[in-house]
């Protein structure tokens, strides 16, 4: 018998039972759209995370200090501002291209009767090209800000709207107060999508030397000002590794560091953190894809059961196809194409059904990109094949080993 007639046969077998097809073909229809529903959703938060971290700045190094790795140093030298002068000149770090210091203290700001307590950033001027932020409303702070110590502050939108209660509002000019000192606002910066480093516009920014002079006593024992963090862009991608080996060799020798694990400061690059998020995210990913296939694994039982009741049903039918001259071949061909037709057609509207999950999550999460790509499709649509081909062969061959004489006796 040709595979045609074997596909009509098995197609007028379901036609005759639909609801008990459509019923079956419910398991698979679920799990192939719950698979690339989360599958998407996965994928999404990938990219939504990698994004998070490139509109940080390009091919960024962050410097702050840390607790040595072994107990052998009982203090930690700060960074200082000598040390990042020293690394911001290309005859001791090549590989880099500029340095951001940042210090930071607590404080309260105030503007009327509204008030906030946060972390004061003290910044360099060069900090909105190292780290791809800039001003939406008046100037961020410039050099001769940090040569004076001016009382100057640069304010995320996020804190116009606490102390103003309007993100919108214009308060360049307008007077607040910092730990009870009176700073001059200079500047809005852009507004930044809050997402997975949290609320990027709860920021205050004021000269890097005022809060380590006006609002803290930051000295340090080689003489400059301590420093919380080296926000330092390199010069290309290609060069970060050199760069990082650059940081660590002169960190190394200003903070008398011999051996390996003395180190009382932490070197982390965007790399690493994508790195190590991209694991994360990919095995979640993988989590959910494993938990929607638990669905399709269901469906497929589902398929070997309706089959099996299938052959019951029919046995005489198969001892008739039998004694006429069909072959066991044609029996085992007949069930299975079924069940790899039921499975094909499930598999297809599960298609559909995790397109629409995907786009229905898509406007709920408007800031996460989903969408459905070919290899999942492609993916979906192979594990439903094989699943009709695998939960449909017991079932097949079981129909294929009837002897005809027995299912013609058979009530």
């Amino acid at each position: 018998m040709s595979l045609f007639e074997s596909l009509r046969i098995a197609v007028a077998g379901l036609v005759t039972n639909r609801l008990r097809a459509v019923l079956t073909t419910l398991g698979i229809i679920i799990g192939v759209g719950a698979v690339i529903g989360l599958v998407s959703l996965g994928r999404g938060v990938e990219l939504f995370v990698a994004q998070e971290f490139q509109s940080l700045g390009s091919n960024l190094l962050f410097v702050f200090s840390s607790r040595p790795a072994s107990d052998t140093r009982t203090t930690i030298q700060p960074l200082s501002t000598i040390e990042a002068d020293a690394l911001a000149n290309p005859t001791i770090a090549p590989s880099i291209r500029q340095v951001a210091p940042q210090y930071q203290v607590g404080g309260q700001i105030v503007a009327g009767a509204n008030s906030f307590r946060l972390a004061i950033s003290g910044s360099t001027p060069n900090y909105t090209s190292v780290r791809s932020w800039f001003p939406s409303l008046g100037t961020f702070i410039t050099q001769e800000h940090v040569t004076d110590a001016a009382r100057v502050a640069v304010l995320g939108t996020t804190i116009v709207e606490i102390l103003y209660g309007d993100s919108t509002f214009d308060p360049v000019g307008q007077s607040v107060r910092i730990n009870d000192r009176v700073f001059t606002v200079i500047g809005v910066m852009e507004e930044r999508a809050a997402g997975f480093l949290g609320d990027e516009n709860e920021a205050v920014f004021i000269p890097i030397s005022t809060a380590q002079t006006r609002l803290d006593r930051a000295r340090t024992r080689d003489g400059g000002f301590e420093v919380s963090v080296l926000n330092i862009q390199a010069v290309d991608e290609s060069r970060m590794v050199a760069a990082t080996l650059e940081i660590e060799t002169y960190l190394n020798d200003a903070h008398g560091i011999n051996f390996q694990g003395e180190q009382d400061f932490t070197i982390i690059s965007q790399a690493d953190i994508l790195d190590s998020l991209g694991a994360i995210t990919g095995i979640l990913t993988a989590f959910l894809g494993m938990i929607a296939g638990i669905s399709l694994l269901v469906g497929g039982i589902g398929i070997m059961n309706i089959m099996l009741v299938s052959v019951t049903e029919r046995t005489r039918e198969i001892g008739l196809r039998k004694a006429v001259g069909a072959r066991g071949v044609d029996i085992l061909m007949q069930f299975l194409i079924e069940s790899v037709v039921l499975s094909v057609i499930g598999g297809g509207l599960g298609v559909l059904l995790g397109v629409m999950i995907t786009l229905f999550a898509g406007v709920l999460v408007p800031d996460l990109a989903l969408g459905v790509t070919t290899d999942s499709i492609i993916l979906a649509t192979a594990v439903s094949s094989f699943i009709g081909i695998f939960f449909g062969a017991y079932p097949a061959s079981r129909a294929a080993r009837l002897r005809p004489i027995d299912a013609l006796r058979f009530e």
